[in-house]
């Protein structure tokens, strides 16, 4: 075992920590269970893209009350420190996994017992009310422990900022630095001022679903389709205090939820994984769509920031969406909702993140509308909506992992206003006797079919760590001449900041923050990035081909040939 390592242990047995913890580590040490108590003290939990997020246990790479409270504590003073003489409020909300609603009650306490003003919802809401929140509310900061989609092993801890958007360079560094600071248990201020805890009450759940409502564009389409079956699944989480009442309110009145997921719980039973990216995750509201011919199947991930769609394909089978066809569609209508309504006018933006396929770059040029690529993290849009507020109207943006945002009421993805808008987008298109599907094959006609795909290699502990960097540095040192026998053309470095033109030899900034994402950009349009997880210990690959589809008859043809191409891509760099 490592000194540094010991030393961590020897601290968290010497020191001011419960009786459980330190019986806890006794055990492990006098079983010799080196590889547990690595794993557990070879790091601190960092600020990744989603925040602080790790398993549930002992040791300071672990999500527990003390990584809570010293978390709290390390953001509590920078608030302190940036807004002297100030009242700090800061809002707080938890999801349904185990131990969010103590870890919360633990934020609270810490928060206020530094004299800061805190507001908590006293049950589990969705990560989007908690942004709306914080901009409602007029704080200063705000968190909300969840670890979105990961297993149930798995807790998180996410800080936010005045504008709602999550915390970024350079206050989240800064964060981490003043947690770092804190050299000892002792330090962090546990005992809660309770006159400082206000309970956020259901005034602001009405207000943030009028917000919601207000994203309506054709309440008439509604109104004649109001009938049309909608299969809504919570995954177990927070998405049942507010999809269904949405939908209601909006005027759908046939939504079925899965009763069997509909109860919150962090252990999350019927599932292996609560991500409605896995379709083993959706089986059940398959099942229920199946029984009942639906429209829409909808299933929000624990802490509904993310959305996952199925919609019967032009075969008349349920087919899932992956999440770069759901942005392209909510983009798809908007973009064409604004321009009958007469609103683009030159100001407008959408946003998407650089590993997000570029069918929607393509789609807002043909508008007039820009489209900034940012980093991946919905932080990165949040800014670049911060950094245009009274310049360009946000019409909407979204990243290929199921998170999308309508509007800037909210700096986060929200899968609640994603249900409203995806539940409307098919009525729309069930109005003019098509299915969404079709829809979809109409926007591949107009703008070229775009296939992507995701590969995630799976690296854990500190070995697994080390591997993922030597990954990443035999690619940034030996790209690819070709990919699928085309020729690379393009080489965007983010770690170095370079886009290199591999054609005529020039190199421009990417004029982005520094991260370790590389891309590889051929002649016919290929896209291949390759990033590090900032959550999970895995690394990624996002694979992006396309093709004209000259009519939307060929789409199996087109499909099956786009299909082959990732195949190939993925058998030549290795990524199986």
């Amino acid at each position: 075992m490592e000194t540094a390592i010991r030393q961590k242990i020897d601290t968290w047995l010497s020191g001011n920590y419960d009786a459980d913890t330190k019986a806890y580590l006794n055990k492990l040490l006098t079983d010799n269970n080196d590889a547990e108590l690595n794993d557990a003290f070879y790091k601190d939990l960092e600020f990744g893209t989603g925040g602080l997020r790790g398993t549930i246990g002992i040791g300071t790479n672990r999500m527990n009350q003390y990584t809570v409270g010293m978390a709290t504590q390390g953001l509590a003073n920078y608030l302190k420190q940036t807004y002297p003489n100030e009242e700090i409020r800061v809002a707080i909300a938890h999801d349904s996994r185990i131990k969010s609603d103590t870890f919360a009650q633990i934020t609270a306490d810490v928060f206020s017992a530094n004299g800061i003003k805190v507001f908590l919802f006293p049950e589990l809401r969705p990560t989007p009310e908690l942004s709306f929140v914080v901009r409602e509310l007029k704080c200063h900061s705000g968190v909300v422990i969840t670890a979105s989609h990961n297993p149930k092993e798995y807790n998180g801890y996410k800080a936010y900022w005045n504008d709602g958007g999550q915390v970024i360079a350079p206050h989240d560094k800064n964060i981490i630095g003043e947690v770092q600071k804190i050299k000892s248990v002792d330090e962090v201020k546990f005992a809660g001022n309770p006159d400082l805890i206000v309970k956020i009450g259901p005034e602001l759940d009405e207000k943030y679903r009028k917000m919601i409502l207000g994203n309506v564009v054709f309440p008439d389409v509604i109104q004649r389709q109001k009938a049309m079956k909608i299969v809504f699944t919570p995954i177990h989480g927070t998405g049942i205090t507010q999809v269904p009442q949405v939908l209601e309110l909006m005027g759908f009145t046939n939504v079925h939820v899965i009763e069997e997921q509909a109860k919150p719980d962090g252990t999350f039973p019927t599932v292996v994984y609560p991500n409605p990216e896995e379709k083993e995750a959706m089986s059940l509201a398959l099942k229920k769509a199946a029984e009942l011919d639906a429209d829409l199947i909808l299933a929000t991930d624990p802490d509904s920031d993310r959305v996952g769609i199925g919609v019967k394909n032009h075969h008349g089978k349920w087919q899932l969406l992956n999440g770069n066809q759901t942005g392209s569609l909510i983009i798809y209508y908007l973009l064409q909702a604004w321009k009958q309504a007469g609103k683009i006018t030159g100001k407008e933006f959408v946003a998407k993140t650089i590993v997000t396929t570029d069918l929607i770059d393509k789609m807002a040029a043909d508008y007039g509308v820009e489209c900034p690529n940012v980093l991946t993290g919905f932080k990165y849009i949040a800014a670049k909506i911060k950094a245009y507020e009274g310049e360009k109207k946000f019409i909407a943006g979204g990243e290929e992992s199921y998170g999308y945002l309508v509007g800037d009421a909210v700096r986060d993805k929200d899968a609640i206003a994603s249900c409203a808008i995806i539940a409307e987008l098919v009525a729309y298109a069930k109005d003019k006797g098509i299915s969404l599907f079709d829809m979809m094959r109409e926007m591949y006609a107009k703008y070229g079919f775009y296939y992507e795909t995701l590969i995630s290699l799976t690296k854990k502990g500190q070995s697994g760590a080390e591997e993922i960097k030597q990954m990443m540095n035999n690619m940034r040192n030996n790209p690819p001449k070709t990919v699928a026998g085309s020729p690379l053309v393009r080489l965007l470095d983010y770690e170095l900041g370079q886009d290199r033109d591999l054609i005529n030899g020039t190199t421009k900034p990417t004029e982005l923050e520094k991260s370790d994402v590389l891309q590889f950009i051929t002649a016919d349009g290929t896209k291949v990035s390759a990033r590090p997880s900032g959550t999970e210990p895995k690394i990624k690959f996002y694979v992006s081909v396309n093709e004209p589809l000259k009519n939307k008859e060929d789409f199996d043809a087109v499909f099956e040939k786009l299909k082959g191409k990732v195949a190939s891509i993925v058998e030549e760099l290795k990524l199986s």
